[in-house]
C-alpha cells in the first residue's frame, strides 16, 4: 500500500467507526428518552389519580379541622413520591451517562490503536532522522488521548457527584 492509500483506507474507517459511536448514541440517547417518558406518564397518571381521590376527601371534611388534618395527611406520602420519582430521574440519567461513556472509551481506545498502527506502518520504512518526528507524533497522539480520557473521567465524576 501507498501512503495515500492507507491515510484514505484509515479515514473511510475512522468515519465508519464515528458512525457506529453516532448510532450507538443515539440509541442510548433514546432508549433513555423512553425510560423517561413512560416515567413521567406513569407519575402524571398516577398524580391525576391520587389528586381526584384526595379532592374528593377534602370535599367531604364535616369541617375545618377534618380538612386540616386531611391536608396534613398529604404531605408526607407526597415527599416520598417525589422522592422516588428523583431517584427512578436520577437512576435513568447516570445509566444513561455510563453507558454513553463505556461506548465513547471503547471508540476512543478504538480510534488511538488505529491511528497507532496507521503511523507506525507510514513510518516504517521513513528515512533516517525521522525518528524524533514520529516520537513527537506518538506523544501528541498520546497526549490527546490523555486528555480525551480525563475529559470523559471529569463526567463521570459530576454525574456521581450530582447522584
Amino acid at each position: 500500500f501507498s501512503v495515500p492509500e492507507q491515510f484514505s483506507a484509515a479515514t473511510k474507517a475512522n468515519l465508519d467507526a464515528q458512525f457506529a459511536l453516532f448510532s450507538t448514541i443515539s440509541a442510548k440517547t433514546l432508549e433513555s428518552d423512553e425510560k423517561l417518558a413512560e416515567l413521567n406518564l406513569n407519575a402524571v397518571k398516577s398524580t391525576l389519580e391520587e389528586a381526584t381521590a384526595t379532592t374528593r376527601q377534602l370535599l367531604s371534611a364535616k369541617d375545618a379541622q377534618e380538612f386540616i388534618q386531611l391536608s396534613s395527611a398529604q404531605l408526607q406520602p407526597n415527599a416520598e413520591k417525589f422522592l422516588s420519582y428523583s431517584r427512578h430521574l436520577g437512576n435513568i440519567a447516570s445509566s444513561a451517562q455510563a453507558e454513553l461513556s463505556r461506548a465513547t472509551e471503547i471508540q476512543l481506545n478504538e480510534n488511538k490503536r488505529k491511528v497507532v498502527s496507521l503511523l507506525e506502518d507510514v513510518t516504517k520504512d521513513a528515512p533516517a532522522g525521522t525518528e524524533q518526528i514520529v516520537a513527537a507524533i506518538k506523544t501528541a497522539i498520546n497526549n490527546s488521548h490523555a486528555s480525551l480520557e480525563q475529559i470523559n473521567k471529569s463526567g463521570n465524576q459530576t454525574v456521581e457527584a450530582l447522584e
